[in-house]
Protein backbone atom coordinates (compact mmCIF):
# COMPACT_ATOMS: atom_id res chain seq x y z
CA UNK A 1 0.00 0.00 0.00
CA UNK A 2 3.02 2.31 1.37
CA UNK A 3 4.81 1.31 -1.98
CA UNK A 4 1.68 2.41 -4.05
CA UNK A 5 1.14 5.29 -3.10
CA UNK A 6 4.78 6.47 -3.12
CA UNK A 7 4.94 4.52 -6.71
CA UNK A 8 1.84 7.19 -7.36
CA UNK A 9 3.25 10.13 -5.96
CA UNK A 10 6.14 10.10 -8.15
CA UNK A 11 4.47 9.53 -11.05
CA UNK A 12 2.20 12.58 -10.09
CA UNK A 13 5.58 14.78 -9.34
CA UNK A 14 7.14 14.22 -13.17
CA UNK A 15 3.60 14.83 -14.74
CA UNK A 16 3.58 18.36 -12.76
CA UNK A 17 6.72 18.97 -12.89
CA UNK A 18 7.80 21.64 -15.72
CA UNK A 19 10.03 19.66 -18.37
CA UNK A 20 13.12 21.68 -18.75
CA UNK A 21 14.18 21.64 -22.21
CA UNK A 22 18.17 21.31 -22.72
CA UNK A 23 20.38 22.91 -25.63
CA UNK A 24 18.48 23.12 -29.43
CA UNK A 25 19.99 25.22 -32.37
CA UNK A 26 19.71 29.13 -32.37
CA UNK A 27 20.09 28.96 -29.01
CA UNK A 28 23.10 31.27 -26.81
CA UNK A 29 24.31 30.10 -24.02
CA UNK A 30 25.75 31.99 -21.66
CA UNK A 31 28.05 30.48 -18.57
CA UNK A 32 29.82 31.98 -15.82
CA UNK A 33 31.63 30.50 -12.40
CA UNK A 34 34.79 30.40 -10.86
CA UNK A 35 37.95 29.19 -13.18
CA UNK A 36 41.03 27.43 -12.20
CA UNK A 37 43.97 27.37 -14.09
CA UNK A 38 46.93 24.40 -12.87
CA UNK A 39 49.45 24.68 -14.47
CA UNK A 40 51.53 21.32 -15.06
CA UNK A 41 54.98 23.32 -16.05
CA UNK A 42 57.15 21.32 -17.41
CA UNK A 43 60.22 22.74 -17.99
CA UNK A 44 63.79 22.68 -20.16
CA UNK A 45 66.73 23.48 -18.10
CA UNK A 46 68.11 26.94 -17.57
CA UNK A 47 70.28 27.82 -20.30
CA UNK A 48 72.20 31.22 -20.84
CA UNK A 49 72.14 32.24 -24.46
CA UNK A 50 73.73 36.08 -24.38
CA UNK A 51 76.25 37.03 -23.04
CA UNK A 52 80.41 36.18 -22.43
CA UNK A 53 78.59 33.06 -20.64
CA UNK A 54 76.19 32.02 -23.18
CA UNK A 55 76.07 28.41 -24.09
CA UNK A 56 76.21 27.56 -20.31
CA UNK A 57 73.82 24.88 -19.16
CA UNK A 58 72.77 26.16 -15.45
CA UNK A 59 70.44 22.90 -15.12
CA UNK A 60 67.39 23.51 -13.02
CA UNK A 61 63.78 24.00 -14.01
CA UNK A 62 60.80 26.50 -13.74
CA UNK A 63 57.82 25.84 -12.22
CA UNK A 64 54.30 28.50 -12.13
CA UNK A 65 51.47 28.72 -9.77
CA UNK A 66 47.73 28.03 -10.14
CA UNK A 67 45.49 30.78 -9.90
CA UNK A 68 41.57 31.13 -9.73
CA UNK A 69 39.24 33.98 -11.20
CA UNK A 70 36.08 34.36 -13.38
CA UNK A 71 35.93 32.05 -16.02
CA UNK A 72 33.27 32.86 -18.92
CA UNK A 73 31.71 30.80 -22.01
CA UNK A 74 29.74 32.41 -24.77
CA UNK A 75 28.26 29.30 -26.51
CA UNK A 76 26.04 29.29 -30.29
CA UNK A 77 24.31 25.71 -30.49
CA UNK A 78 24.69 25.20 -34.73
CA UNK A 79 22.04 21.90 -34.55
CA UNK A 80 20.65 20.65 -31.38
CA UNK A 81 23.88 18.51 -30.52
CA UNK A 82 26.68 20.88 -32.08
CA UNK A 83 27.80 24.61 -30.65
CA UNK A 84 30.34 26.75 -31.06
CA UNK A 85 31.91 28.09 -27.86
CA UNK A 86 34.65 31.20 -26.87
CA UNK A 87 35.78 30.51 -23.58
CA UNK A 88 36.96 33.71 -21.42
CA UNK A 89 38.54 35.05 -17.83
CA UNK A 90 39.60 37.93 -16.31
CA UNK A 91 43.44 37.67 -16.31
CA UNK A 92 45.06 35.19 -14.30
CA UNK A 93 48.48 35.45 -12.75
CA UNK A 94 50.97 33.18 -11.63
CA UNK A 95 54.23 33.26 -9.63
CA UNK A 96 57.20 31.89 -11.62
CA UNK A 97 60.36 30.31 -9.92
CA UNK A 98 63.38 28.63 -10.64
CA UNK A 99 65.08 26.05 -8.53
CA UNK A 100 67.77 23.67 -8.81
CA UNK A 101 70.33 25.54 -11.02
CA UNK A 102 74.21 26.05 -10.67
CA UNK A 103 73.03 29.85 -9.96
CA UNK A 104 72.03 29.70 -6.19
CA UNK A 105 70.66 33.59 -6.37
CA UNK A 106 68.47 32.28 -9.49
CA UNK A 107 67.22 29.50 -7.28
CA UNK A 108 63.34 31.18 -5.51
CA UNK A 109 60.35 33.15 -6.78
CA UNK A 110 61.96 34.68 -10.29
CA UNK A 111 58.48 36.82 -11.06
CA UNK A 112 55.50 37.19 -11.67
CA UNK A 113 53.35 37.01 -15.26
CA UNK A 114 49.62 37.56 -15.68
CA UNK A 115 48.02 35.83 -19.06
CA UNK A 116 44.72 35.35 -20.99
CA UNK A 117 43.57 32.22 -22.57
CA UNK A 118 40.73 33.06 -25.20
CA UNK A 119 39.55 29.53 -26.18
CA UNK A 120 37.19 28.84 -29.44
CA UNK A 121 35.93 25.49 -30.05
CA UNK A 122 33.52 22.94 -31.30
CA UNK A 123 31.69 21.38 -28.70
CA UNK A 124 29.34 17.82 -29.58
CA UNK A 125 26.23 17.32 -27.46
CA UNK A 126 25.41 13.78 -27.75
CA UNK A 127 22.43 13.71 -25.80
CA UNK A 128 18.71 14.49 -26.65
CA UNK A 129 17.72 18.17 -26.44
CA UNK A 130 15.00 16.89 -23.89
CA UNK A 131 17.71 15.72 -21.86
CA UNK A 132 17.81 17.90 -18.32
CA UNK A 133 21.38 16.54 -18.23
CA UNK A 134 23.28 17.56 -20.70
CA UNK A 135 27.34 15.92 -20.82
CA UNK A 136 29.51 17.69 -23.73
CA UNK A 137 33.21 17.35 -25.17
CA UNK A 138 35.21 19.76 -27.37
CA UNK A 139 38.53 20.64 -29.47
CA UNK A 140 39.49 23.91 -30.15
CA UNK A 141 42.08 26.20 -30.89
CA UNK A 142 43.81 28.50 -27.95
CA UNK A 143 45.95 31.55 -28.00
CA UNK A 144 47.43 32.63 -24.44
CA UNK A 145 48.18 36.20 -24.45
CA UNK A 146 51.31 36.57 -21.58
CA UNK A 147 51.58 40.13 -20.40
CA UNK A 148 52.86 42.70 -17.55
CA UNK A 149 55.76 40.42 -16.73
CA UNK A 150 57.40 41.64 -13.60
CA UNK A 151 61.14 40.14 -11.59
CA UNK A 152 60.46 40.34 -7.85
CA UNK A 153 62.05 42.13 -5.15
CA UNK A 154 64.35 39.42 -4.20
CA UNK A 155 65.47 38.57 -7.56
CA UNK A 156 66.01 42.15 -8.65
CA UNK A 157 68.11 42.54 -5.63
CA UNK A 158 70.08 39.54 -7.24
CA UNK A 159 70.35 41.44 -10.58
CA UNK A 160 67.36 39.99 -12.35
CA UNK A 161 65.53 42.14 -14.46
CA UNK A 162 63.47 42.16 -18.03
CA UNK A 163 61.68 39.28 -17.18
CA UNK A 164 59.59 38.50 -20.35
CA UNK A 165 57.57 35.36 -21.98
CA UNK A 166 56.27 34.50 -25.72
CA UNK A 167 52.65 34.14 -26.42
CA UNK A 168 51.64 30.64 -27.41
CA UNK A 169 48.97 29.24 -29.66
CA UNK A 170 47.97 25.66 -29.06
CA UNK A 171 45.06 22.90 -28.97
CA UNK A 172 42.50 22.90 -26.57
CA UNK A 173 40.19 19.91 -25.18
CA UNK A 174 37.26 19.62 -22.70
CA UNK A 175 34.79 17.67 -21.01
CA UNK A 176 31.84 18.97 -19.30
CA UNK A 177 28.29 18.60 -18.61
CA UNK A 178 25.32 21.20 -17.69
CA UNK A 179 22.18 20.31 -15.84
CA UNK A 180 19.37 22.02 -16.27
CA UNK A 181 17.51 23.82 -13.36
CA UNK A 182 14.91 25.40 -15.92
CA UNK A 183 14.33 25.82 -19.16
CA UNK A 184 16.56 28.77 -18.87
CA UNK A 185 19.15 28.24 -15.95
CA UNK A 186 21.82 25.78 -15.88
CA UNK A 187 24.50 24.20 -13.41
CA UNK A 188 27.74 23.50 -15.27
CA UNK A 189 30.94 21.83 -14.34
CA UNK A 190 34.13 21.29 -17.04
CA UNK A 191 37.59 20.45 -17.46
CA UNK A 192 39.59 21.57 -19.77
CA UNK A 193 43.67 20.32 -21.53
CA UNK A 194 45.40 23.24 -22.84
CA UNK A 195 48.78 23.03 -25.11
CA UNK A 196 50.04 26.33 -23.76
CA UNK A 197 54.04 26.09 -24.49
CA UNK A 198 56.09 29.73 -23.71
CA UNK A 199 60.06 30.43 -23.57
CA UNK A 200 60.99 33.08 -20.98
CA UNK A 201 63.82 35.00 -20.52
CA UNK A 202 65.18 37.04 -18.19
CA UNK A 203 68.63 39.42 -18.08
CA UNK A 204 71.77 39.73 -15.66
CA UNK A 205 74.19 42.37 -15.55
CA UNK A 206 75.99 41.28 -12.15
CA UNK A 207 76.72 38.29 -13.51
CA UNK A 208 78.29 39.42 -16.27
CA UNK A 209 77.16 42.41 -18.75
CA UNK A 210 74.74 41.70 -21.22
CA UNK A 211 73.98 37.96 -19.89
CA UNK A 212 70.40 36.50 -20.89
CA UNK A 213 69.35 33.26 -19.79
CA UNK A 214 65.97 31.56 -20.67
CA UNK A 215 63.91 28.80 -20.45
CA UNK A 216 61.40 26.50 -22.67
CA UNK A 217 58.08 25.90 -20.24
CA UNK A 218 55.34 23.60 -21.82
CA UNK A 219 53.05 24.98 -19.29
CA UNK A 220 50.10 22.70 -20.46
CA UNK A 221 47.51 23.25 -17.79
CA UNK A 222 44.65 21.41 -16.66
CA UNK A 223 42.00 23.81 -15.93
CA UNK A 224 38.41 23.64 -14.18
CA UNK A 225 35.34 25.68 -13.93
CA UNK A 226 31.96 25.32 -11.76
CA UNK A 227 29.39 28.10 -12.36
CA UNK A 228 26.11 28.48 -13.61
CA UNK A 229 24.52 29.43 -17.31
CA UNK A 230 21.75 31.45 -18.69
CA UNK A 231 19.91 30.04 -22.16
CA UNK A 232 18.38 33.01 -24.41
Amino acid sequence: MNKSLLSASLVALALAAPLAQAHTAGDIIVRAGAITVNPEADSSSVKVDRGPLAGADLGGKATMSSDTQLGLNFAYMITNNLGIELLAASPFEHYVKLKGTALGAANNKLGTLKHLPPTLSLVYYPLDAKSTFQPYVGAGINYTWIYDEHVGSEASANGFSNFRASNSWGMAWQVGADYMLTDNVMINGQIRYIDIDTTAYVDNNAVAGGTRAKVNVDVDPWIYMVGLGYKF
